[in-house]
């Protein structure tokens, strides 16, 4: 079916931020091959060796898949030598590629989608399952946003383990609705559920199954690697839309998204970089003046949390929510270095996170 767009092709939508600062050097040249697949999937995986196979083998249940039309890329972001990770490289029409360390999430798909051949490039989380005949699904997709060239970018529906609709679109974030999120449960701070059933025009999609034109992506430099974790996503649809790009929610393909943020508890270390991640989005696209006061407030919380854990005999929490405080104030400083080294050490908390969440997809 047919996407049907306004005469002059531009949502009837809020008007998105003025301003964007491109901070990534231009995309290295992406790999040749003598038969190039249309469609390229890219999985960063961090720990989840079960489920990243088990959402391989499901999407090579695909006729597209079969043919060589599509071929799927993993990107492993310094997990732990795991058997199955050889055993993924051995099949057809599936490439891995391994880290010593952990990147980042936007650092991973850049490398994942440079390499990758694909016309259109869809990102996946390990942490989803999809339906036999998914991928001959996203090229009808695929058809239906080639109808309008100005597409850049595609999100599917999510749904949650029960079958219900996740939330997985949404505005973009400002400082008013960021404060006001505050009040809403976690499931509605950041996005909300789309309850329409037809392809129509949305602000921004959620990076865990999201459909990408690579011209769209190749202009953008890709995702933003100040990104470390979360809020890349929201980014990158905001600069596109600003480039003049329009993002799609197509809730004709659904995929099930068993471990969203806001459906498990978010250890220090997670919390430390999820907040980076939304004061990095702050630093981005809000006035200076919103930007400082968010610091102060993630500052107080931070400091709010260490009083706590230390009286609660925490001495690891007490120490991440520390750090908590110094990202805040490197930030607020523009010392972009500082502020990696600490989430760097965040990220050596997460691989029991990750770990814990494997072989919990089926």
């Amino acid at each position: 079916m047919a996407l049907a767009l306004p005469p002059d092709g531009i949502p009837s939508s809020a008007p998105v931020a003025q301003r964007w600062e491109q901070t990534l050097a231009p995309a290295p040249t992406r790999r040749a091959s003598a038969a190039s697949a249309q469609l390229s999937v890219v999985i960063v995986n961090f720990c989840q060796w079960m489920n990243t196979v088990r959402l391989v083998r499901q999407l090579r249940r695909a006729e597209v898949a079969r043919d060589g039309s599509a071929e799927v890329m993993v990107i492993d972001n310094g997990s732990p030598a795991h058997p199955r990770a050889a055993r993924l490289a051995q099949l057809r029409g599936v490439q891995v590629r391994r880290f010593d360390r952990n990147l980042g999430f936007a650092a991973a798909i850049n490398r994942g989608c440079w390499q990758a051949s694909g016309s259109w490039v869809l990102l996946l989380n390990p942490d989803v399952t999809v339906p036999d005949g998914f991928l001959d699904d996203v090229f009808d997709a695929i058809k239906r946003a080639e109808l309008h060239p100005q597409i850049g970018v595609v999100g599917f529906r999510l749904l949650n383990r029960d079958g219900t609709i996740q939330a997985s679109a949404g505005t973009f974030p400002t400082f008013s609705r960021t404060l006001a999120g505050v009040l809403l449960p976690r499931a509605r701070r950041k996005c909300s559920v789309d309850p329409e059933d037809e392809p129509h025009m949305v602000e921004w999609v959620t990076g865990g199954c999201l459909l990408v034109r690579r011209d769209c992506f190749d202009q953008l430099g890709g995702l933003d690697e100040s990104f470390f974790l979360y809020y890349e996503d929201v980014d990158f649809c905001l600069r596109a839309a600003e480039t003049g790009w329009r993002v799609v929610f197509d809730p004709l393909l659904e995929v099930v998204h068993h471990w969203p943020l806001h459906a498990r508890p978010v250890p220090p270390a997670l919390r430390l970089i999820t907040r980076h991640a939304l004061l990095t989005y702050a630093r981005k696209h809000w006035p200076r003046w919103q930007s400082r006061l968010l610091c102060g407030l993630v500052w107080a919380e931070a400091s709010v949390r260490q009083l706590w854990s230390a009286l609660c005999g925490q001495a690891e929490d007490t120490r991440l929510f520390a750090e908590l405080r110094r990202l805040v104030s490197d930030v607020s400083a523009d010392r972009d270095s500082a502020a990696s080294e600490r989430i760097r050490f965040a990220a050596s908390f997460l691989e029991p996170v990750a770990s814990a969440q494997d072989g919990r997809t089926g």
